[in-house]
């Protein structure tokens, strides 16, 4: 197979006969919900675990980020985190210590507590690999699911669309001579803090300001991939605008220049936002008081209208991703 996330309709296949026996779990693996949610009394145990396997960079930042999205799309507060790291023998100590420390760093940012995890030298990997499983709490009547989306729901997104691809790019072509100004680059490369690839602040901004339907991150494969998981947790179709879509001048540059679909390039740092129409603008006016970027791309639709994309006059299917583009681009 392909490198990349397995794809939607494989992975609804192996979890269609899953039985969980155990009543105590509330939300169970299923394409589009971003963490599991555990009853544990009065309140629900948010679980989640997520891999960094493009970049070794910055690695300690990505994997504290993108396993803390994942529990605030579901309304909840990060607590623990564990961490797995796997290591290439020929890894040197210093480079150790260098991963641990944005780890740890990120953490204390964050203010997550790292409790455990394991680490390992292996020749089975090529490059240092990190798994993050990381806990959270959210009260009982403040769980939001991405199958909670409604019929008639606008749909918003938050910041630029392929954040953390285009800074995972940039971070491989700076010494490469493409011609691409050394400012977009820069401008790229410090888009893992600026935008920055967290929806923490958003995500609380949004759940204390209005009633969400939903929440999604749009992770590997990008924002149609995310819309697409978005869909099948909730059943329903939607119409999005093409013309809408926020998306940094220097993603374009890249993309185009790499010959990338920036709808298909992996976009931790935006957030999938549902909400009923009347909500919106309350919601739109709150969030860009933080100066966050936030932009209304699209409509909740019937099941029967499947995934629609407006560009340039004409009504189409959403493209077709069956990896993420920054996986072409690096295999």
């Amino acid at each position: 197979m392909k490198s990349g996330k397995l794809p939607n309709k494989i992975l609804s296949e192996l979890l269609e006969d899953l039985d969980i026996k155990d009543k105590r779990v509330k939300v169970g693996p299923k394409v589009g919900e971003d963490a599991a949610a555990i009853d544990i009394g009065d309140k629900y145990l948010l679980v989640k675990t997520d891999p960094i396997t493009f970049t070794s960079d910055n690695l300690g930042w990505y994997l504290v980020n993108v396993n803390i999205n994942d529990i605030c799309t579901m309304g909840g507060d990060p607590k623990w985190l564990l961490v797995t790291l796997l290591f290439n023998p020929e890894t040197t100590q210093k480079q150790i210590k260098v991963i641990f420390d944005g780890i740890k760093n990120a953490c204390k940012k964050m203010n997550i507590s790292l409790v455990g995890g394991h680490t390992e030298i292996t020749p089975q990997v090529k490059s240092p690999i990190a798994v993050g499983c990381l806990l959270g709490e959210v009260p009982k009547n403040q769980l939001i699911k991405t199958s909670g989306a409604e019929i008639g729901d606008d749909v918003l997104i938050t910041k630029f669309i392929g954040l953390e691809g285009t800074s995972i790019l940039a971070n491989d072509i700076k010494s490469k001579n493409l011609k691409i100004d050394n400012q977009i680059i820069d401008n790229a490369i410090n888009f893992l803090y600026n935008p920055g690839i967290s929806v923490l602040l958003e995500s609380k901004i949004a759940r204390n300001t209005i009633k969400i339907t939903s929440m999604h991150d749009p992770t590997e494969g990008g924002l149609i991939t995310g819309l697409e998981e978005l869909a099948l947790a909730s059943n329903k179709g939607m119409t999005i605008n093409y013309d809408k879509i926020p998306i940094k001048k220097e993603t374009e540059i890249i993309c185009k220049k790499l010959n990338l679909n920036p709808l298909g390039l992996i976009s931790s740092g935006s957030l999938i936002i549902t909400c009923n129409p009347k909500n919106t603008e309350k919601l739109i006016n709150k969030i860009s008081t933080s100066k966050i970027n936030i932009t209304k791309i699209g409509t909740m639709k019937n099941k029967n209208n499947g995934l629609k994309l407006y560009k340039n006059g004409e009504i189409n299917k959403f493209p077709k991703f069956k990896r993420d583009e920054i996986a072409r681009y690096f295999e």
